[in-house]
């Protein structure tokens, strides 16, 4: 399994229409092979923040999902950002 997570870091007044506009992406990534969870969502606490949270069954899952990545304009509009990949061999129950 592979998980993606982190944050980006947008304009405060620009994280809803980010948002908006990743809404496509958002379903289509739930429609995809081998995707079993795909959200972004805004910080509580930093008005300029997005969570990044995706779980795949596999890197080729991922990578054809991924393609070329985030649209020209949305790349644009992320200032900072911290977002890694992390490999998962087991899962426990809580």
């Amino acid at each position: 399994m592979i998980i993606v997570a982190g944050w980006l870091e947008v304009a405060p007044e620009a994280r809803d229409a980010y948002l908006d506009s990743c809404a496509e992406a958002v379903r289509l990534a739930r429609e995809a092979p081998g995707c079993l969870e795909y959200a972004l969502g805004a910080d509580l606490l930093d008005p300029g923040r997005i969570t990044v949270y995706e779980r795949w069954e596999s890197d080729e899952d991922l990578a054809r999902f991924r393609g070329s990545g985030p649209s020209d304009e949305q790349a644009a509009q992320i200032v900072d950002a911290a977002v890694a990949r992390y490999r998962i061999s087991a899962v426990e129950a809580p």
